[in-house]
């Protein structure tokens, strides 16, 4: 049973009791597995005898909507109709056909509900889309957070270092990593079939032909960004995850080096809620014959407190520690999307040498076109395009890259959020505005000696990449394309 410090009570009111339905409005854990929002919805479908409905909608008019983007989503949506369809659960999926026509959908299904339970995502547009919905409706209003292992409710602020949010995890994790959501929440629904009144069907109608055909969003309203050789959705998710687990897990500490190609790749998977965190979580605890008696004493460091592999606390530590760090921050600092919301220092440093010549001005549109005279960050680039995606390190390189490469540090920050945004899987994501304010000082140090255009930034270079990493065949892969 989700725990209420995962529960945020937007409109508090007593459940309906003329409501034909409970409501789960799936926005951001768009999965039937280990998902703290499902289960709470489900969890009051059962004390009040009431059917659960599932709504899953993908709205157009967005910043960066694309067909790339769409295409993945609703791959994810097929997945679920077959497994709510297997559970015995309704679930009307809905995909608008231009900007605006999905308005009062919500309010429509809501108006017969019990209670509406919701997911809890700190992020892009999700925030503002809640707290318009809680303005609006006026049944109990609940929003579940189901992004990570350690509830955002359990950290009290945002943390300037990973070392300082370890510490806190270390100290607090302990009972969280008891009441991991249960993988099949479906199991044993026995409540019935809800009912979509027929005005909303008629109004709003399933999403069935899309489902059926995925690619052809390319018909809607959308940047025509195309998609790329990923399919969303949680069967795809579970494969990648099973794969990274079988194949690549036990040499992630190799993960640096693109040639290896060890990193998880789930990130697509995981922003768009088709992979639950503390599913994969749970995973690698299961493989590491893990008990909570291996956890060590409250140190702080990166490695020794989980007791695990070399591999498993590498990965443990980039799951959680640094992954869960970027929503909090968004959680606590709402302007996580601005550059004023670099540190200080940061932003100190930065000024003093924004006067700095630049070795070259690239304008964005050659940005994005892998047209720099750089071949590391060229392939970068091009992964990026194809894929929708970046290798972990070398994705540090390329912020690093574009700040070099641009007139000012804000600009720069502007550039990299279109560039990450638009063509990443992954983007819009408190882990892209990580990787992003990074690049300017976020959760790093003053490094010395201080240089041009950085100051006190940590300075990369792609020249002491190529020394450092192996990267022969990644560069010979994303050479041409």
């Amino acid at each position: 049973m989700t725990t209420d410090a995962r529960v945020d009570v937007r409109v508090d009111r007593p459940p309906n009791p003329d409501g034909d339905h409970v409501l789960y409005w799936m926005v951001a854990a768009r999965r039937a597995r280990s998902s703290p929002a499902l289960e709470r919805a489900l969890h009051h479908a059962r004390t009040l005898k009431r059917p659960l409905l599932v709504l899953e909608a993908l709205r157009l008019g967005y910043r960066w909507a694309s067909v790339r983007l769409h295409q993945f989503v609703v791959q994810g949506m097929a997945d679920n109709a077959r497994a709510f369809a297997d559970a015995g659960v309704r679930y009307h999926a809905y995909v608008e056909p231009e900007a605006g026509h999905g308005k009062g959908l919500l309010a429509a299904l809501a108006q017969r509900a019990a209670v509406v339970v919701t997911d809890d995502f700190p992020c892009f547009f999700l925030p503002r889309m809640l707290d318009a919905a809680t303005a609006q409706l006026s049944v109990r209003l609940e929003a579940v957070d189901g992004n990570g292992v350690l509830p955002l409710s359990a950290a009290p602020r945002a943390f300037t270092t990973a070392a300082s949010f370890r510490r806190h995890l270390h100290k607090t994790l302990r009972p969280w990593l008891r009441q991991l959501p249960d993988p099949e929440p479906l199991r044993g629904y026995d409540l019935g079939w809800a009912e979509v009144p027929a005005e909303v069907a008629s109004r709003w109608p399933h999403a069935g032909a899309w489902l059926s055909d995925p690619a052809s969003v390319r018909s809607l309203p959308l940047d025509g960004l195309g998609a790329g050789p990923l399919v969303g959705g949680a069967v795809a998710g579970e494969r990648a995850m099973e794969a990274f687990l079988e194949e690549r897990l036990q040499r992630y500490p190799q993960r640096n080096h693109p040639d290896e190609d060890v990193a998880s790749g789930l990130s697509p998977w995981l922003h768009f809620g088709h992979v639950s965190a503390a599913e994969l979580v749970r995973r690698v605890l299961v493989r590491e014959e893990w008990t909570e008696e291996r956890l060590g004493p409250v140190t702080g460091s990166r490695a020794g407190w989980w007791g695990c592999s070399e591999a498993a606390e590498s990965f443990l530590d980039e799951a959680i520690t640094w992954r869960e760090l970027g929503y909090v921050f968004c959680r606590h600092v709402p302007t996580y999307a601005r550059f004023a919301s670099l540190p200080e220092w940061a932003r100190t440093t930065l000024a003093h040498h924004a006067s700095d010549p630049r070795p070259e001005i690239y304008d964005l549109e050659e940005l994005a076109a892998a047209g720099t005279d750089d071949p590391i960050w060229n392939a970068a680039q091009r992964q990026l395009l194809a894929e929708g995606r970046i290798h972990n390190y070398l994705r540090m390189l390329w912020g690093k890259g574009v700040l070099r490469w641009s007139a000012s540090p804000e600009a720069a920050w502007e550039r990299l959020i279109e560039l990450n945004n638009r063509y990443a899987l992954d983007g819009r994501n408190p882990n892209s505005y990580s990787g992003i304010g990074w690049v300017f000082g976020r959760f790093d140090r003053a490094w010395g000696p201080e240089r041009p255009i950085f100051g006190k930034v940590r300075y990369m270079t792609s020249d002491s990449t190529r020394r450092k990493l192996r990267l022969k065949s990644y560069l010979e892969r994303w050479r041409r394309r």
